[in-house]
């Protein structure tokens, strides 16, 4: 069958329906980035609209790599920790150009490319221990729950505490009545749970004043043009010493979020092996080896695999074909961008801690009566989370893992991987 051989859809256990479904519930989980991309690229000088085409474009592009390559029910899409990064440290702090940033994103994407071709990406993933790896998981979904308590105001900053329950505002409560309502969906087993979830939470946030529809809307509007911002490259610091180190963290960060959400969606799809391998994740990975590189081209940040992608998971999304719908919906997100910036992220949270639930049952797979292998496990988890990173929290959960390793000489549970990432992440903290 068709949709067999280039999307892995086996219609003997899945449901084209189901399928739709998890890749538009994916879709509108993740549609925030569509205004929140181009909002903080934007404060470095770039064109507005153009990045919104481009972050539309670069999102559906990887995407559909991602499905055509890997046929897994995963999304991507500029990543929103590195876009921060190239907007408030690189051009900002360290007083770089968009165009001198884009560079250093054009040559991340490059050797992202070469190092996936050459499998170095796949035995990092390979060396990381199975306790981590479902640490990984869980951290993830604790991660994905904070974030959708964060974008609803239910947990807010406070100086004395660093977070606190927010006030009850018509955002905060929106965001309880979708979290509410999606736990209840769920808890029926009504399929499209979350789906339904985010559409009717949309719709109640209309009367209460968070779903903002401007005046003089209209559901269609024309894509505005890349060119002020396609291409734009300024290699002139390209032998920066400064330079050589962004690029080093630009790797860093990139390779462990994307095989750390690997790893989280991997596990609730259930195709991991029983030795933890993944299947076709060299595909996964140079599909977004080469999303970023697109995505440089383009004029957007950093493409990473979509930790929301588990709220299509979720719905029971389990080949390309839902990675595909969210892909196209992309597409038409160029025209019909009114629509979807209408959903507030409020309405989204719902999803998100949902997803939270469910990729919580990783930890009791963990060996937690070691406190050699629960030790570095808590931290991986805690970190991602207090860290505001997936790839922080691997970071500090690998180094915790080889030093209680090391001093307690259990020697024959490290690998020559281990040594080399632990030393890399040490040059990372010393010198990032």
């Amino acid at each position: 069958m068709f949709l067999e051989k280039t999307l892995g859809f086996n219609p003997l256990k899945m449901k084209m329906r189901t399928e739709i479904i998890a890749g538009a519930t994916t879709f509108l989980t993740m549609s925030y980035i569509l205004a929140v991309n181009p909002a903080i690229l934007s404060t470095t000088g770039m064109d507005k609209a153009a990045l919104f085409t481009a972050t539309a474009l670069a999102s559906a592009i990887s995407t559909l790599l991602l499905a055509f390559m890997a046929k897994l029910p995963f999304a991507q899409a500029p990543s929103m920790g590195l876009n921060a990064f190239f907007a408030f440290t690189l051009c900002q702090a360290m007083g770089f150009s968009w165009q001198q940033a884009l560079a250093a994103m054009l040559i991340e994407g490059i050797i992202f490319i070469l190092i996936t071709f050459f499998n170095v990406r796949e035995m990092i993933l390979d060396s990381i221990p199975v306790n981590l790896r479902y640490a990984i998981s869980a951290g993830i979904g604790m991660f994905i729950a904070f974030i959708g308590l964060k974008n609803a105001g239910i947990i807010v900053s406070n100086p004395d505490t660093f977070v606190s329950l927010g006030k009850f505002t018509s955002t905060s409560v929106l965001g309880i009545i979708a979290i509410l309502l999606s736990g209840v969906l769920m808890a029926r087993k009504v399929k499209g749970a979350l789906f339904y979830g985010i559409i009717i939470a949309t719709i109640i946030g209309i009367p209460m004043g968070v779903t903002v529809i401007p005046k003089g809307w209209f559901p269609i509007s024309a894509p505005g043009s890349v060119a002020p911002i396609f291409c734009q490259f300024d290699f002139s610091h390209f032998f920066n010493f400064n330079m050589v180190l962004v690029i080093f963290s630009l790797l860093i960060i990139n390779i462990f979020d994307t095989i750390g959400t690997l790893v989280g969606l991997a596990e609730k799809t259930g195709i991991v092996g029983k030795d933890g391998s993944i299947p076709r994740v060299k595909q996964a990975m140079m599909s977004d080896a080469i999303g970023t590189t697109c995505g440089a081209l383009l004029g957007s940040s950093t493409i990473t695999t979509y930790i929301e992608s588990a709220s299509g998971i979720a719905e029971g999304g389990r080949s390309g074909l839902t990675a595909f719908v969210t892909g196209i919906l992309f597409i038409l997100a160029l025209l019909l961008s009114p629509i979807f910036l209408l959903i507030p992220s409020a309405a989204t949270s719902g999803a998100l801690v949902l997803v939270g639930v469910l990729m919580l049952d990783s930890v009791k797979k963990m060996e937690l009566g070691d406190v050699s292998e629960a030790f570095p496990a808590f931290i991986t988890m805690i970190t991602m989370v207090l860290c505001y990173s997936i790839a922080d929290g691997i970071c500090l959960g690998i180094l915790s893992y080889v030093i209680i390793k090391i001093c307690t000489a259990r020697f024959k549970q490290l690998n020559v991987m281990l040594y080399v990432l632990a030393v890399l992440f040490l040059l990372k903290f010393i010198f990032g």
